[in-house]
């Protein structure tokens, strides 16, 4: 059985005490109770005391990591561009600024254990997909590959 992993990565617009920041942390509280209530969510991942790769220390603004491994790529799509989840990604534009060019906002990958994914392996597929863009080790929803390393598509 494969798993599929995604690494999502932000930059806040203002500190973590303005009310937009706080807005976005409790969203993002209640966003992860309804993924674990999917029953569909494998594992998630704590960004506390994550080392961060020296380009995004030299950067303004406090990043904002997630990651987490999930049953399906259909049930990682599905739970992204449901309704809760969808609502927040409408205000992400009041909670974060914009990445430097060519960087996206996640990057997807397959994996055949839960136990592989970790942090340094997200960072790793994260630059392989700056520096290639989407291939079958690090992609997008725009651009999905399956388990095989065929082309796919989502519906």
């Amino acid at each position: 059985m494969v798993f599929v992993a995604i690494y999502t990565v932000g930059r806040l617009k203002h500190s973590n005490e303005h009310p937009a920041s706080r807005e976005f942390f409790e969203v993002g509280h209640e966003v992860i109770k309804q993924a674990i209530k999917t029953g569909h969510l494998l594992k998630e991942f704590s960004p506390n005391r994550v080392r961060l790769p020296e380009k995004f220390i030299k950067e303004e603004g406090e990043r904002i990591l997630t990651l987490t491994v999930w049953k399906s790529i259909q049930s990682l799509y599905g739970f992204t561009y449901s309704d809760q989840h969808m609502k927040a990604l409408g205000s992400r534009n009041k909670w974060f600024g914009s990445l430097e060019e060519r960087q996206p906002n996640y990057v997807v990958w397959w994996t055949d254990k839960v136990t592989d994914v970790s942090w340094r392996e997200a960072f790793k597929r994260y630059d392989f997909y700056i520096q290639n863009g989407p291939t079958p080790f690090a992609f997008d929803f725009k651009h999905v590959f399956d388990e095989f390393g065929e082309r796919s598509e989502l519906k």
